[in-house]
Formats: structure tokens, C-alpha cells, sequence
């Protein structure tokens, strides 16, 4: 078994002139294995099977098949789990050994992973969801003081679940991280009132607020604020 296995996957154990004349990619293509999932990105949608039998027969070592999501017999969103136990069709190509088709044991569906990858996790809300993206976009453009911007913000559906969806922290753009953020660097700014002239750990209007009293506070600052940007000029002085 083991020389037999060996002349025909892996690339190492040269071929006789018989076994050259007689195998073909169709008869490779054709052999079954079982094993486990040796481990599976879901966000590029790729990973690796341990097969630890081909045709019934125990190996003594196990070989890893390159597995891509398209070729798992499942619904919905296609994933395997880390340690899934699957069967599986394979062939040999120049980059080793890829399976053709993947089921779970006795030829049934798939498990797949609970993981799903960022994009998946942040789906927008049905309903007025188009209306609530463009309410956090002025939000996120234009904070007020007392009313910080979060990293997330949450959006209610009919059912009443709340979605999040990131809000970036160079733009303020919601949907998206710094890092994907197609404007050039911004300013640095206070991530919690989005003032650039200090940073959150200097945020006054966040020390108002975690003090006894904040909210008092805070809101007769923005009175005393706006009662002197209204505030009448003085009279100017007579000189007779």
C-alpha cells in the first residue's frame, strides 16, 4: 500500500515506463478519500483537507488536498469547519493534490464553519436602513459636542435585532475601517467628540460627562456658549 500510494501522489518517487503509459489525470481524478478539514479561511474561501483514507484504505500518513469553497456539497454560505469530518473525490495537478468534490460522511451536506467573514456579519438593515445610513453619515460629518461618534452604531430592523456598521476613524465615513478608507490621512482628532484639537484622552466634554453632575454641565457650557456668541456688542463710549 504505502509503495503504491507513494508512485502515485507524490511528486517526489520517480515513475516506472509502465506506470507512465497507464496513469492519467482521469483515473487520479477518479479516486476517493476521507479525512478531516485540516483548516479553512472563510474570507478567501479556500483551505485544506487531511486525508487520512484513500479507497478504503488506511494511510500511514496523512496528505493535505486543497479544497475551494465551490467544490463543498452544501447550502447558503459554503465553509467547512476545523476538524469536519468529510469525503471527498481529488486529483493530482502540478500544484498537488485538489479535491473535485466534498461532502460530509455518506455523501451528505456539508457542516461548514459558524465563522463568517466581517462583510457577512454587517449586512444593512431592511426597512428605512437607507435613511439611517444617511442620518449616521451627517452625524458622523457633523458631531456635537456631548454626542460622541462610536466606532459602531446600531441599526434596528423591523424585527426590532440591531445591525452595526463601522464608522471609520480617519473620514468619519460609515461601512468601513481606517485602513480600507479611500481619503488621504486625516487630521488627528478626538475620537470621541471628533474635535481635532485634542485627543480622547484629553476630551473635556468626556470628563464632563463620567463626573457626577455631567449632563448639567454639560449643557450649561453649551448655554454659556451660546449666549455669548448672541450677546449684544457693548456701547461704545461718547467722547464730547
Amino acid at each position: 500500500m504505502g509503495s503504491y500510494f507513494e508512485q502515485q501522489f507524490t511528486g517526489g518517487c520517480a515513475k516506472n515506463e509502465e506506470e507512465e503509459a497507464t496513469g492519467s489525470e482521469e483515473d487520479l481524478g477518479s479516486s476517493r478519500g476521507s479525512g478531516v478539514c485540516k483548516w479553512f479561511n472563510v474570507r478567501m474561501g479556500f483551505g485544506f483537507l487531511s486525508m487520512t483514507n484513500i479507497d478504503g484504505t488506511p494511510l500511514e500518513e496523512t496528505l493535505d488536498v486543497f479544497v475551494h469553497q465551490s467544490k463543498l456539497h452544501m447550502e447558503g454560505f459554503r465553509s467547512l469547519k476545523e476538524g469536519e469530518a468529510v469525503e471527498f473525490t481529488f486529483k493530482k495537478s502540478s500544484k498537488g493534490l485538489e479535491s473535485v468534490t466534498v461532502t460530509g460522511p455518506g455523501g451528505a451536506q456539508c457542516v461548514g464553519s459558524e465563522k463568517r467573514p466581517k462583510g457577512q456579519q454587517k449586512r444593512r438593515s431592511k426597512g428605512d436602513s437607507t435613511s439611517n445610513l444617511a442620518q449616521m453619515q451627517t452625524t458622523s460629518n457633523h458631531p456635537s459636542p456631548g454626542h460622541p461618534v462610536s466606532s459602531t452604531a446600531g441599526l434596528s430592523d423591523e424585527g426590532g435585532a440591531e445591525e452595526y456598521f463601522c464608522l471609520c476613524y480617519n473620514c468619519g465615513g460609515p461601512d468601513h475601517h481606517a485602513k480600507e478608507c479611500q481619503l488621504p490621512p486625516q487630521p488627528k482628532k478626538c475620537h470621541f467628540c471628533q474635535s481635532i484639537s485634542h485627543m480622547v484622552a484629553n476630551c473635556p466634554i468626556k470628563a464632563q460627562q463620567s463626573s457626577p453632575g455631567a449632563q448639567g454641565t454639560a449643557l450649561s457650557l453649551r448655554d454659556e456658549e451660546e449666549e455669548q456668541s448672541h450677546a449684544p456688542f457693548p456701547p461704545r463710549e461718547s467722547y464730547d
